[in-house]
């Protein structure tokens, strides 16, 4: 009865909050400096007196799903099965070899399974700035606002900045997009516009936490590049921060330096970390500052550490299956290394693992390969994206390279190329090299498509036309598909292992995640 009422009276705000918006227009709330903003009373938090673990690990996969887990899952065990292609006979006929499914990925096993609903204020397919809000403060908010009320008036305080000021704990935050993108900022920042990049730098410093990882500070001179303000990275330092910007310097990091900004010396796209499928063995992976982060924050009141996969959402967005699946490997790798950690300190530690929300809607199957799926097609592409973006197709506006020429390219890095044995599934049909044929007139040339407006986004989005439309066809030719470029309203896994990990259980409202953390911890 009681979470019927709760329902009910979660969706008369709702409407309340949509009158007068827009069917896809969130509302803007007024900026508010953070200091002067009135702070609200917490949720009333049953405390746990039995489990309340000394170190935590918050791994959230931002755009990660079930989908973004059971395929890159899936697409293991496909490179593990020796038989797998034969493992895929006709129906009418049942014959063929058996398959031996998915390899699972190590927090697949964890003990505690959970499903956290992922709307927020006005959406059912929220962004990241809301569902990171409600999983750090156990509050709903508009998308595009971090730790702050619909009004954008009232700021909600953080498990983070609970624990590092009630409890003396460490505070670690990495990322493998910007460290002051929407995921991070809403552990340790407070600001009715997500956007508000230079604002977000600016708490992110005066926070106190001891260690920042992962990729550089958007806009860190200042949204005003005429007049800019003073360098982040040079307030930081100012601060007391040690800031690094190369690996070497970040190695001999340890914990006597204190506070640390660690920002990766091989910077890619929007000043993020590379992709894992771009990722030489020389460049830190995700797993690197985690690792490090350990070693700077491991103290006798223990520590807090959210590590943050964005490139997955990243990928998602632009389609590239390929990608997400690499990235949903990277942090995987990245939390083995807090599991080697709970091996030496099995009573005291919590680990979850969980997403923010789904992006890309991307799913197991397409209706060109029926029943079947070719996962270990996936492993044709050599590269993300985005590097193909920078480092190709550049090049080939500025060039005005030839069709046939691209083509070669697109065999030696995606695997999909014209000719070939018939039943070899990369050989590209007739339909798909028209299509590739129109992608590059449009990406190369800047030729019309001839569709209307509509049609045309669904088929590129906002992304290049000719890197797109190789995507979709070799994940197609996988089995596997997307339907959107954004957000998606499915719930999210919530795996956990360890110390209180039972009170993940069940399926519930993503803001009990940040309950359910709280209550273990006895925070106020």
């Amino acid at each position: 009865m009681k979470r019927m009422l709760a329902f009910l009276l979660a969706a008369a705000l709702m409407l309340t909050a949509f009158t007068g918006c827009g069917a896809n227009e969130a509302p803007a709330p007024q900026q508010t400096t953070p200091a002067t903003v009135a702070v609200t009373e917490a949720p009333v938090i049953e405390t746990n007196e039995e489990v309340t673990p000394k170190y935590v690990f918050l791994f959230i996969g931002d755009g990660m799903s079930y989908p973004q887990i059971q395929s890159t899952a899936d697409y293991l065990g496909a490179l593990q099965d020796e038989d797998y292609f034969l493992a895929q006979p006709s129906l009418d006929d049942n014959q063929g070899a058996i398959l031996d499914g998915p390899e699972y990925l190590n927090f697949m096993n964890f003990e505690a399974v959970g499903t956290a609903v992922t709307y927020d204020s006005n959406s059912f397919a929220p962004d990241s700035a809301s569902t990171a809000t409600s999983i750090s403060t156990g509050y709903k908010t508009y998308s595009g606002t971090i730790n702050m009320d619909e009004t954008g008036s009232v700021s909600y305080e953080t498990i983070t900045e609970k624990v590092h000021d009630q409890l003396g704990m460490k505070v670690g935050v990495i990322s493998s997009v910007n460290l002051n993108h929407a995921t991070p900022a809403a552990f340790y920042a407070h600001q009715a516009s997500r956007s508000s990049y230079y604002d977000i730098g600016l708490e992110l410093i005066d926070s106190g936490f001891e260690y920042f990882a992962g990729g550089g500070l958007l806009k860190p001179d200042g949204h005003d590049a005429e007049n800019p303000s003073e360098n982040l990275y040079d307030l930081a330092t100012q601060a007391g921060y040690k800031v690094t910007m190369t690996q070497e310097e970040a190695q001999a990091v340890t914990a006597a330096d204190g506070k640390v900004i660690l920002i990766d010396e091989h910077l890619a796209d929007g000043s993020a970390m590379a992709y894992e499928l771009d990722r030489t063995e020389d460049m830190w992976a995700l797993a690197d500052y985690v690792e490090k982060g350990i070693e700077v924050l491991d103290n006798e009141n223990g520590f807090f550490m959210m590590c943050e996969g964005g490139k997955i959402d990243w990928a998602c967005h632009a389609n590239d299956a390929a990608s997400t699946i690499h990235d949903t490997m990277a942090l995987a790798d990245a939390v083995q290394v807090a599991i080697d950690f709970a091996q030496e300190h099995p009573e005291e530690t919590l680990i979850l693992v969980t997403g923010d929300h789904e992006t890309g809607g991307l799913t197991i199957g397409f209706a060109g390969t029926d029943y079947d799926t070719y996962l270990t097609l996936l492993e044709s592409q050599k590269i993300s994206f985005a590097k193909f973006d920078s480092d190709y197709v550049s090049a080939y506006k500025e060039n005005k390279t030839s069709f046939a020429d691209v083509l070669k390219d697109v065999e030696a890095l995606f695997g999909l190329k014209t000719q070939g044995e018939e039943d070899d599934k990369l050989v590209l049909t007739a339909y798909e090299q028209s299509q590739l044929k129109t992608a590059y007139e449009k990406s190369v040339n800047g030729t019309e498509t001839g569709e209307d407006a509509q049609k045309e986004y669904v088929m590129y989005g906002t992304y290049e036309p000719l890197t797109v439309t190789i995507t979709h066809i070799l994940n197609n030719k996988s089995g596997v598909s997307f339907t959107s470029y954004s957000h998606t309203g499915l719930p999210v896994a919530v795996l956990a292992k360890g110390a209180g990990s039972e009170s993940f259980d069940g399926y519930y409202d993503n803001t009990e995640i940040y309950n359910k953390l709280a209550a273990l911890l006895n925070v106020q």
